[in-house]
């Protein structure tokens, strides 16, 4: 099995993430990650799905999802062109015999402080998901409390875009 990631600009409506979703599970992919935000418009929002699946399975929900009326386009990204990122807030126990080793895990990181509480620090980190991951591997070493991932995001390097003229859906 093989990791994919695709994004795909659909109509900003009612149902329709459901019914790229079903695609998906009908066909027995295993969604990783999953991602669902408006774009430059309104009218518009765009998905960014993480599955893992065949090769020959993959090239045959490509072509189920094109003919998805509210499919606009779609885009699957090639690691090597394209530029992926992943937000984490992870919540830890704030341990006073524990604190500075923390603190000092998450500098290494970059990772950035958001709640500092007598009980608890919760830090944002954004990056390669593989950056994400060493991070929570990282702080299983202290008391974890809580953790939560948006899953992959991705545009593709240099000009091209998805879709160029989104001002109007028919």
């Amino acid at each position: 099995m093989r990791s994919y990631s695709i994004a795909i600009m659909v109509r900003n409506e009612y149902g329709v993430l459901n019914r790229v979703t079903s695609m998906f599970r009908r066909r027995q992919f295993n969604i990783t990650g999953l991602t669902v935000s408006e774009t430059e418009t309104e009218e518009l929002s765009r998905i960014t799905v993480q599955f893992m699946g065949e090769d020959r399975a993959e090239h045959q929900l490509v072509a189920q999802l094109a003919k998805l009326p509210d499919v606009i386009s779609f885009k699957e990204f090639d690691p090597d062109d394209s530029i992926s990122c992943e937000l984490l807030l992870i919540k830890v126990a704030n341990h006073e015999e524990t604190r500075s080793q923390v603190l000092d895990a998450a500098a290494a990181f970059h990772a950035k402080v958001v709640d500092y509480t007598r009980d608890s620090i919760v830090f944002r980190l954004a990056g390669q998901s593989r950056r994400v991951d060493n991070f929570i591997d990282l702080m299983r070493d202290f008391e974890i409390l809580e953790v939560c991932r948006t899953g992959i995001i991705s545009l593709e390097r240099g000009k091209t875009v998805m879709r160029r003229n989104v001002a109007t859906v028919q």
